[in-house]
């Protein structure tokens, strides 16, 4: 049944799926893309991203702001966020594929709830200037509960912040990336509330410098497979804490069968600034009805 004031849902609107964090498709973070959304209420655009039952669901529209090159809304199956990773750089791809032309020559800017976020086309990848991180401290009772929940030694811990960039991450820094991969997915719960990351490194001449896990109950998932805004949370987080001096490779995904690649990339002028890239691959293109 349609809400007041909503339309029959028979338009055609373009539509592409898409696998975003991976140099090999079908191995990274699938995403789902309707490009002519302008039109669509908050309720036909939720109950789409239910259906599709992705991480995310994108929605393409005219930007409000003249800075932007088109705006985006992001929902997952069952709320919408104000900012996440894959789904910039997926949408990014899409509106590309689609025949979006940028407004400046090798940057798009992205409207979303969180404001204007750069891509840069520029470089190995694209990649998108992770937006401001708010940090403090994540109390002892917390780090306790959630080492003894995810069964990982208190001792692995290096560090612990709670982080802010539109969304709130519980992160932890481990002492390597098998603590990381030991970290015991089955006991993430409701009960602990905000999405988990774990970080940890790796040895030196390994493909991947770190790795990485999100841990989400929020999203009734017990792990993410690869996670734009957690990435960009770290990153920052690193470069306050003076541990991100060059570009590093950071895997994501290993232990649910996925190869994700975030490319995490300190600006060499702006020492505050830190870009986060990866591939993408459009796997469908087509039409929805929506």
């Amino acid at each position: 049944m349609l809400c007041k004031g909503e339309r029959d849902m028979t338009e055609p609107r373009r539509f592409v799926q898409c696998d975003v964090f991976t140099a090999s498709p079908t191995r990274g973070n699938a995403l789902a893309v309707v490009l002519d959304a302008d039109g669509l209420s908050d309720n036909q655009m939720q109950q789409f991203a239910a259906w599709t039952n992705l991480a995310e669901t994108t929605f393409i529209h005219k930007p409000t702001d003249k800075r932007a090159d088109y705006a985006v809304r992001i929902f997952t199956p069952v709320k919408e966020m104000p900012f996440a990773g894959h789904p910039t750089l997926g949408s990014c791809a899409a509106w590309l594929h689609h025949g979006g032309q940028a407004s400046e020559v090798g940057i798009v800017r992205q409207q979303c709830a969180v404001g204007i976020i750069e891509i840069d086309l520029k470089g190995e990848v694209p990649a998108f200037i992770a937006p401001p991180t708010a940090m403090q401290n994540l109390p002892e009772s917390r780090v306790k509960t959630l080492c003894e929940k995810l069964c990982i030694d208190p001792s692995a811990v290096v560090d612990s912040a709670l982080l802010d960039n539109g969304p709130v991450w519980q992160a932890l820094y481990l002492k390597s990336a098998d603590d990381v991969l030991q970290a015991n997915e089955a006991a993430v719960s409701y009960a602990l509330d905000k999405p988990i990351g774990l970080i940890g490194e790796h040895p030196p001449h390994k493909e991947c410098d770190y790795e990485v896990r999100m841990l989400a109950p929020s999203s009734g998932m017990s792990e993410d497979p690869i996670t734009g805004s957690l990435n960009a949370a770290l990153a920052h987080w690193m470069l306050s804490n003076g541990l991100l001096k060059k570009p590093v490779v950071v895997a994501q995904g290993t232990k649910i069968g996925r190869t994700g690649r975030v490319f995490v990339i300190p600006d060499k002028n702006e020492s505050s600034v830190v870009r986060i890239g990866g591939q993408t691959h459009v796997l469908i293109d087509g039409v929805v009805q929506l």
